[in-house]
């Protein structure tokens, strides 16, 4: 029975070929400017997807939050790291989680330092988040008071171990001169090694954005690369020049409610709750959020670009396509259309489950395997 056939409400499929081609590009990436690959899993959220990643050497991951890694422990990783300012709170579940499993957190400022150092009963790594210059999160680079007191005041326990510094320019995403921005990546990651690795001769530097671990080929002395939208792709990556459209791994299954001849449009139920609202735009300044390809038995066949058509609109459970001729002539209601994802992050943490070509449906953190 086709993969197809099951289908009759908004699903994500993947392409396993697809993915593990993503997964093995990076890993021999990593390998040729000898980098530790680590990639943040906060986009594939999945312990299959993870067998795929260990059978090309990956051992390590990073994921955005303690539950993604409460998910994701006891499945042989030789550590998971917690790539988010860590928060408090959630010190006693750290302690349970860090009793079977090597973890490693972030931290950007003393009083988070001070209650770690206080409360842990095991022990966790942790990474001294930088900020990459666009102010999201991390400590100044140049701010060596704030650093060397979060590193006096891990020293007071053993179960607080410095492990290096970590940095994700992911301003790489809206930045036209990726090389550049990896020049300051680069320099800012290099001095922080050269001060502190005489007290540190084990310290780690790690970045970790898809746009530049994609393009770039001078890492200089860096030593581990997080990337995570690598395992999926996406069109956002596809224009900043990271992949093409084939190597997108990930498409959304949709159902065509409804078709309006006169305005060429398309209604499909796939709306903001399956695609987040992510959005690209078109050389006219309307949005974008999503191109169609056409599903079959083997996958999905991207349109040549004289037949492209996207998604126009989205609203929580609607979605507007703004059809090609082409489309139009072979439109039906009922028929499945599938929807390249404009950020497959989203898209994946919203559906929350995968269908693989076989019909196998594979888990994710926010899915159902996520809360049993």
């Amino acid at each position: 029975m086709s993969y197809l056939s099951t289908i009759s409400s908004p699903t994500l499929l993947i392409d396993e070929k697809i993915c593990r081609a993503n997964l093995k590009r990076m890993a021999e990436k990593a390998k040729r400017h000898e980098l530790n690959l680590a990639p943040h899993w906060k986009t594939a959220q999945s312990r299959k997807i993870g067998g795929w990643a260990k059978d090309y050497g990956i051992t390590e991951i990073s994921v955005s939050s303690i539950k993604m890694a409460e998910y994701l422990s006891g499945q042989g990783w030789k550590n998971i790291h917690i790539a988010f300012p860590f928060n408090v709170r959630e010190i006693p579940t750290l302690n349970t989680l860090a009793k079977a499993q090597s973890i490693s957190v972030q931290v950007i400022n003393p009083v988070t330092a001070k209650r770690l150092v206080d409360e842990l009963t095991v022990p966790v790594g942790f990474f001294i988040e930088i900020d990459a210059g666009y102010g999201r999160t991390g400590v100044s680079v140049s701010d060596f008071g704030l650093i060397e007191e979060i590193l006096l005041i891990s020293k007071k326990s053993e179960n607080l171990n410095f492990k290096g510094f970590y940095l994700h320019a992911g301003h790489s995403y809206y930045m036209p001169d990726i090389p550049e921005l990896y020049e300051q990546t680069r320099n800012a990651l290099s001095m922080l090694k050269n001060k502190y690795r005489t007290e540190y001769p084990e310290l780690l530097t790690r970045t970790g954005d898809t746009p530049g671990c994609a393009v770039m080929e001078d890492f200089g002395d860096i030593d581990e690369m997080g990337p995570g939208n690598f395992v999926f792709y996406d069109l956002m990556q596809e224009k900043l020049g990271g992949c093409f459209k084939s190597d997108i791994a990930v498409v959304l299954a949709v159902p065509i409610v409804d078709i309006n001849r006169e305005r060429n449009e398309i209604l499909v139920h796939g709306g903001g709750v399956h695609l987040a609202k992510d959005a690209l735009k078109e050389e006219d300044g309307s949005a974008n959020f999503g191109e169609v390809v056409y599903l079959n038995e083997h996958g999905w066949e991207i349109p040549e670009i004289q037949n492209r058509s996207y998604l126009k609109s989205i609203s929580q459970e609607h979605g507007i396509i703004k059809a090609s001729d082409s489309l139009m002539q072979t439109a039906k209601i009922g028929q499945l259309l599938g929807i390249l994802p404009v950020h497959s992050c989203m898209t994946a943490d919203a559906m929350g489950s995968y269908l693989s070509l076989n019909g196998e449906i594979i888990d994710h953190c926010e899915g159902s395997f996520g809360k049993n």
